[in-house]
């Protein structure tokens, strides 16, 4: 038997995005610009199979082939000859549907891998018996034996993503180690160059160490990103200008470039149809400077935006109200675009629930960013019916279920605007300003002896940790500012109805940390989640704070098995909760300003383990988790079709085999050449320990 975290169970929640309404109200020109950013987000994404794993990018050709030749319908008739039954089949529709959804063969959310919940000769049988294998049987062949293995195997470092011995990753070839990471950062921050969009490659030369650091371009490899971005649909200059810098840094692989496209994307305010693509995120790349490929196109709700309109007005108002001194705040807030959006198209991993980009540290400092909450996103994924509400009393169930989407609405808000757009970096560029040593830092009471130095980075300084660190950062401001009456206002929330929010929004994160031990490696004592990492962190402030504030007991259900519950005393919200984060806040973002990287690493650190000696025992918590969890809902996206003058939207049903099919008709036109590109562009690994071939990336 699998352990059932590396499958994907059959009845996994599956939705539509909904964004028909949205997109019927946009203009001719409209359609056709946010079409054409659609077309170059999904090409784009495809990177991401080979930022992934070795055997996603095969892994997606195979199933391409096979549903390009026969529909979901059709190939279960087959699949019914070669003796598989309807759960097995559907298995393997909900295991396609997931290596499309997360763009590999690792959740997006937890970077653990997942397998199909059939044997594997039943599936090498329907592969065997499928048209397209009939029509191709020497090229399907050798394509089912280049990741047959590894598509089923589960050895310890198969598992997950990681570095080295602790997992698979492709931004590093298979024989790099951390200390390989740190050297080549060091080499990368003399040179001044960001390694955003690069990977690096580790071979033996003569007997001495080689390395190469790849960027991802269109110039050696064939691309068709750059193609869609035809300037011709643009709104205005500014589209134009960021349509032109993003051409040429996915030509050239030019992160500066994007930047420039990042800049005119700041200044393109209150667009109709938003959007933002490159390389974005870094949460899974192992040592956390490397950015996996996104692309988003949006339309935005005016109503929504409204109510985030006026708390980016409040916002001035706001953040003198966070914990630290103003000397650690931004000498000016430059007031961003803050838009609730309905997803059109989100290609990659996965889709979040709000973005704060972009994540230029130098540009976000004195230029400015964008906010954006997306709520048909929000509208679908966080709905939860009652009966799987786990670790709460029953008495907060109903309550739970009415207040999860105006509150998560409301965190989003805080978390992304005043989280990720507040705080100051103390940046020395020239080595005789002596300016920092005049603030005090409030933790020590002596003056700030630490900043970052010439090209440091927030990634590149705190690297492993900083993804997650940032998140918690903002995730406490988030239930910091909750608690102030004129922000529930902003959001339409009064009298009862605001403290309900509160209440819930607070008893949310505590049950997020708690659901957090899902997406922690007990074998390897690390954490697979930058944002549930910062929820269990966020769960240890509060249960640490005492007094009666928050409650974690282990029980038994009544199934009869373990069980736990949570408890939240919502009269100490606003003083012992408050007084919790008001404190733990002040620090991170103390430690962040100054470049401290000993003193943050320390205190996250002590803040993330899951031991079993304290006064909760998270080591047994966390099996009751696993035994408890439910699988992240999966989203089936619209494709968009020209038809004459005219844009069309291709809306598909909320199944597996609806997700299946959006995604072989987004590639049709051109499907043999892209398949035949990705084979071409696949990342094969070096075993660890030797040299070997290093292939052709990009």
């Amino acid at each position: 038997m699998v352990d059932s975290q590396y499958y994907l169970p059959n009845e996994i929640g599956v939705a539509s995005l909904d964004c028909s309404e949205a997109f019927r109200l946009l203009s001719p020109q409209e359609k056709m610009y946010a079409h054409y950013l659609s077309r170059a987000a999904w090409y784009g994404g495809l990177a991401v199979l080979l930022q992934t794993s070795p055997e996603s990018a095969d892994i997606f050709v195979l199933l391409q082939r096979i549903f390009r030749k026969q529909t979901p319908a059709q190939l279960e008739q087959v699949a019914t000859t070669t003796g598989i039954s309807s759960e097995e089949y559907q298995a393997f529709l909900v295991y396609a549907a997931g290596l499309y959804a997360n763009m590999g063969n690792y959740k997006s959310f937890g970077d653990t891998k997942f397998i199909p919940n059939l044997p594997k000769d039943k599936l090498k049988a329907l592969v065997k018996a499928s048209q397209a294998f009939q029509d191709q049987p020497t090229e399907m062949e050798a394509l089912w034996d280049s990741c047959s293995c590894l598509l089923y195997s589960l050895e310890d470092r198969q598992k997950q993503l990681g570095l080295g011995d602790k997992g698979i990753t492709t931004y590093f070839s298979g024989n790099c180690s951390l200390e390989d990471a740190e050297m080549a950062q060091k080499f990368l921050d003399s040179k001044k160059l960001s390694a955003y969009n690069t990977r690096l490659f580790k071979r033996d030369n003569g007997g001495k160490a080689c390395y190469e650091v790849r960027l991802a371009s269109a110039v050696s490899c064939n691309s068709s990103v750059s193609k869609y971005f035809t300037q011709a649909y643009a709104a205005n200059e500014n589209q134009r200008k960021m349509l032109e810098e993003y051409s040429r840094s996915f030509t050239f692989g030019s992160v500066d470039a994007h930047k420039e496209g990042s800049r005119y994307w700041i200044k393109d305010k209150g667009p109709i149809v938003e959007s933002y693509i490159g390389f974005i995120e870094s949460y899974r790349d192992p040592f956390g400077s490397r950015g996996e490929f996104e692309g988003f196109i949006a339309v935005v709700n005016k109503a929504m935006s409204e109510r985030f309109a006026k708390l980016v007005s409040s916002a001035e108002v706001l953040l003198p109200e966070l914990p630290w001194p103003r000397e650690f705040e931004k000498d000016t807030f430059l007031k961003p675009d803050f838009t609730s959006l309905d997803v059109l198209t989100f290609a990659g991993s996965g889709i979040p629930a709000g973005i704060n980009i972009p994540n230029y540290d130098d540009i976000r400092q004195s230029e400015g960013f964008k906010n954006v909450s997306l709520g048909n996103v929000l509208a679908v994924a966080y709905a939860t019916q009652k009966d799987k509400l786990t670790f709460l009393q029953e008495e907060d169930k109903d309550l739970f279920i009415k207040w999860k989407g105006p509150s998560f609405e409301v965190q989003v808000g805080l978390h992304e605007l005043l989280g990720h757009g507040s705080g100051k970096l103390f940046v020395q560029e020239i080595k005789t300003d002596q300016s920092c040593h005049c603030v005090t830092n409030p933790e020590t009471g002596e003056p700030v002896s630490s900043w970052y130095r010439g090209s440091e980075t927030w990634d590149s300084k705190f690297s492993t940790i900083a993804s997650s660190y940032e998140e918690c950062r903002a995730e406490c401001v988030g239930l910091y500012l909750c608690l102030i009456k004129q922000v529930l206002s902003i959001f339409g929330h009064e009298g009862q109805d605001a403290e309900d929010v509160v209440y819930v929004n607070w008893l949310s994160m505590v049950r997020a940390g708690l659901l957090g031990l899902e997406f922690y490696t007990a074998e390897s004592k690390s954490w697979r989640q930058a944002h549930m990492q910062a929820r269990f962190v966020i769960l240890r402030v509060l249960l640490e704070a005492g007094e009666g504030l928050v409650g974690l007991e282990e029980v038994t259900g009544q199934d009869g098995k373990p069980d736990a519950r949570i408890t939240l005393d919502r009269s100490k919200i606003h003083t012992v909760g408050k007084n919790a984060i008001h404190r733990f806040l002040c620090k991170l973002q103390v430690l962040k300003a100054t470049a401290d990287v000993e003193g943050g690493r320390a205190l996250y650190d002590l803040y993330s383990t899951v031991d079993d000696g304290s006064a909760h025992n998270f080591v047994r918590l966390r099996e009751t988790v696993l035994l408890r969890k439910e699988a992240r809902k999966m989203f089936v996206q619209a494709n968009t079709r020209v038809s004459g003058d005219s844009v069309e939207l291709v809306d598909y049903e909320s199944s597996a085999a609806g997700l299946i099919r959006s995604f072989t008709e987004r590639f049709q036109d051109d499907a043999e050449q892209l398949e035949a590109d990705l084979l071409d562009a696949k990342f094969e690994e070096i075993p660890s320990g030797r040299s070997g071939r290093i292939a052709r990336h990009q």
